[in-house]
């Protein structure tokens, strides 16, 4: 059957039979991360529980007065209509429009509440989870497209959103109407009710095929729209490389398989989900019949009233409605359900710990030491990115970091920072161990300038400003000025209050630079960090950010990943890196005179 539906839109199931025979384990797994997942979201609902009440309160009340609307017009029919006896009809007539006005009064101020709830629950989820992923380490964010996490962030959130404003409402109004419809429809016609409720059976039978397979279906959708944007986010952030490598029909191919696969996932969710109002539909419509003509029959013996038919029909409508819109929702749910599981599943990361604590009003001078410190990234087994590293670096002093690509030079510097903790041996500063530092009083003390300065689409203050939050403009001022950026500045369309592009288009790379040493100069650091990055730059600019750094070092324990022999020739210490081995450490001279690796480097010009 669905190969004459798919063929000619060129779509593949993407689930077949084999993968929906599951495990008995993986079902209870999946079952309860569900319920967790339901328990958790109720929590954040039931904060707002007097508020919540009075929601409930007025979905009884609506229910009620749905209710009561067609057992009115039937008594108006069986007492007025039928006997053509109109004395008293007014006043029912009036109750009626009451009890509608009524209806339609409790209906919008339900939604006006649960949608201010709702709102107040996604905004805590919103807001938890982005102060969440402030307090993840750097590792997490090596494992995961920046994409696939703002998906998380906004769409998956946004399915909740849509959940909580209105299947909320609509889940318990219909249950309620159910029950309600349920004990009178047997109060009127036992016989007529169980005619009604035959479809019941045959409606969960149908939505059991169905929400089996869509389940899975609505998880894959998000993972699909996840992956979509992180290679979307990726492609336009680096779009100067596709374009410098011609990459475009690459990027395109990719794109289109990604696109296709979400095509596919949304094509067989929203088919299978949209097969369960068609068949309530036909079951609805087939109740309606059923209840019609035995009614009809029973109207014509005497059995019933012809107000009690008309009140029954209603109520018989009123008695599928709701369960053709719980079904409805039933797929709103599930969309929302695993959109929360991914928004919990970062929750539930573990964030970075201080497990003990020194004294953060403690002045720090500057001292280093590395003390057999070994290193691997997660999940590299044996492969060690630097092992059994010692070295000192004194108070003040300049250490320049050299080596091939991959020796392990960037990586002594974000442990130092710990961005990363080292798997054996000990950092110290000042003597004390950094792993019993605060991270945010150890990364205060220390200031980076990266070889690919970041700024925000902020104004240039602001941009100098994020090294010191409190600084003033006279300050910005003057860190401008000692990083040499103070001139191009005051050329800029409004000087200091020009605001800057994200990706920093309308300054040069080396402006970038300089705008980078002026806000570590306002962080006013012990320790620096500098990945040098002036091979690119034109030679004046080169030579502005060299004098720049020379103020920046100054008083300073400096760490820089050295890429010209200018800078190696004023390091104090020179430390040489080969395969994350510390193989040769000292002075540039004492180097030279050693004739080894350092000295073949400078022989063969790789400074």
């Amino acid at each position: 059957m669905f190969d004459a539906i798919r063929r000619p839109f060129g779509y593949e199931p993407v689930i077949r039979k084999e993968d929906l025979k599951k495990k008995d384990a993986k079902k209870t797994e999946r079952a309860n991360n569900w319920k967790s997942t339901l328990l958790r979201i109720w929590k954040l609902v039931d904060e707002h529980r007097l508020l919540l009440i009075a929601v409930l309160a007025l979905v009884f009340v609506s229910s009620a007065l749905a209710l009561l609307g067609p057992f009115l017009i039937g008594h108006i029919i069986d007492q007025y209509i039928v006997p053509e006896s109109f004395d008293g009809m007014g006043i029912i007539i009036a109750w009626l429009v009451v009890v509608y006005i009524g209806h339609s009064v409790s209906l919008y101020l339900q939604n006006y509440w649960m949608v201010g709830i709702a709102q107040q629950v996604i905004y805590r989820m919103r807001t938890g989870l982005f102060e969440h992923l402030q307090r993840l380490p750097v590792s997490f964010f090596d494992k995961r497209q920046h994409g696939e996490l703002m998906s998380r962030m906004t769409n998956d959130i946004e399915n909740v959103s849509s959940t909580l404003n209105s299947s909320f409402i609509q889940v318990f109004s219909s249950l309620l109407t159910l029950t309600g419809t349920a004990v009178v429809m047997l109060w009127l016609s036992p016989l007529l009710t169980v005619l009604t409720l035959i479809i019941i059976p045959l409606m969960y039978v149908s939505m059991q095929w169905i929400t089996k397979r869509t389940g899975r279906l609505y998880k894959e959708q998000q993972h699909a729209i996840g992956e979509l944007n992180g290679m979307i986010e990726e492609t336009i952030s680096g779009q100067k490389i596709v374009k410098a490598f011609s990459q475009e029909p690459r990027v395109m191919e990719e794109f289109l398989e990604k696109s296709e696969r979400l095509r596919q996932t949304g094509f067989w969710a929203w088919t299978y989900s949209g097969f369960i109002p068609k068949v309530m539909n036909f079951l609805n419509n087939g109740s309606f019949a059923i209840v019609a003509g035995v009614g009809g029959i029973l109207a014509l013996n005497g059995s019933v009233s012809i107000g009690v038919i008309v009140i029954f029909t209603e109520y018989a409508r009123q008695f599928t409605r709701p369960l053709n819109d719980l079904a409805n929702q039933f797929n709103t749910v599930l969309s929302a359900i695993a959109g929360a599981e991914r928004v919990f599943a970062i929750m539930e990361e573990t964030e970075e710990k201080d497990d003990q604590a020194v004294n953060a009003e403690k002045e720090l001078q500057g001292y280093v030491e590395f003390d057999k410190v070994s290193f691997k990234y997660e999940g590299a087994e044996e492969d060690w990115t630097i092992r059994d590293v010692s070295f000192h670096v004194g108070i003040g002093q300049t250490a320049a970091l050299v080596g091939a690509t991959g020796a392990g030079k960037t990586t002594i510097m974000q442990l130092l920072a710990r961005f990363y903790d080292a798997n054996e041996g000990e950092i110290r500063l000042d003597g004390t161990p950094i792993g019993s530092m605060p991270r945010e009083t150890l990364r205060k003390q220390i200031a980076f300038v990266l070889q690919d300065p970041f700024l925000f689409e902020a104004s240039v203050y602001d941009n100098i400003r994020y090294g010191r939050l409190g600084a003033t403009e006279e300050e910005v001022r003057e860190a401008a000025e000692k990083a040499n950026a103070h001139e191009f500045i005051e050329k800029l369309p409004d000087g200091y209050e020009t605001i800057l592009k994200g990706d920093g288009s309308m300054i040069s790379q080396g402006q970038k630079q300089l705008l980078s040493i002026a806000r570590a100069l306002i962080a006013d650091p012990v320790i620096l960090l500098l990945d040098e990055a002036t091979s690119s730059i034109d030679t004046v600019t080169e030579l502005k950010i060299q004098e720049a750094l020379e103020r920046l070092m100054v008083g300073r324990t400096s760490f820089v990943i050295a890429h010209r022999l200018n800078t190696v020739r004023k390091a104090d210490v020179v430390f040489v890196m080969e395969m994350g081995q510390l193989v040769e450490s000292g002075t540039q001279q004492q180097l030279l005179e050693q004739g080894g690796i350092y000295a073949n480097m400078l022989a063969d010009a790789k400074l």
